[in-house]
């Protein structure tokens, strides 16, 4: 009986180690899964890329990680010279953040509660992000107003 028990026991133990090596086998791939839209995509115009991640908030970002001009004529990087704030004119477009503070809905493929920045003109706008496929349709508004807009379509760029 005794001999049993040293057998069951055994047993018992491998099952408690397998049960925990799954268990953490199975929250790291709950963790590894990324949303979809977490990755690079041209901007409507093909002038840039830019990567959506997710941030330690739990909010999604986007900043551009390349230029097809990267230089002014100059030759030195081309940065952010259309700012209103001219402590950051100088900062280069490059890694620039264009996307901010988007949050996903309780439909999975839309983002919406986040800002827009757009280089080109220096002004932010509210925004939403709509996932369809291998496209994404980026609507920027006056935030007060969201009729007052336009939309433009990103396509993924990997």
């Amino acid at each position: 009986m005794f001999a049993f028990y040293i057998y069951c026991s055994k047993i018992f133990s491998v099952m408690k180690t397998m049960l925990a090596f799954f268990f953490c086998l199975s929250s790291f791939f709950a963790v590894a899964q990324k949303h979809p839209i977490e990755r690079t995509w041209y901007n409507a115009e093909k002038t840039s890329k830019i990567k959506i991640y997710k941030a330690v908030d739990g909010k999604y970002y986007g900043k551009i990680v390349w230029l097809k001009v990267p230089n002014d004529p100059n030759g030195k990087p081309r940065t952010d010279k259309e700012n209103p704030d001219e402590n950051k004119q100088q900062k280069p477009l490059m890694d620039l953040l264009i996307l901010t503070g988007f949050a996903l809905t309780n439909d999975n493929n839309v983002l919406e509660g986040g800002k827009v920045y757009d280089p080109n003109n220096g002004k932010t706008y509210c925004g939403k992000l709509t996932l369809k496929g291998n496209v994404i349709d980026l609507r920027g508004f006056l935030c007060s107003m969201s009729f007052l807009g336009r939309t433009s379509q990103w396509t993924l760029a990997e």
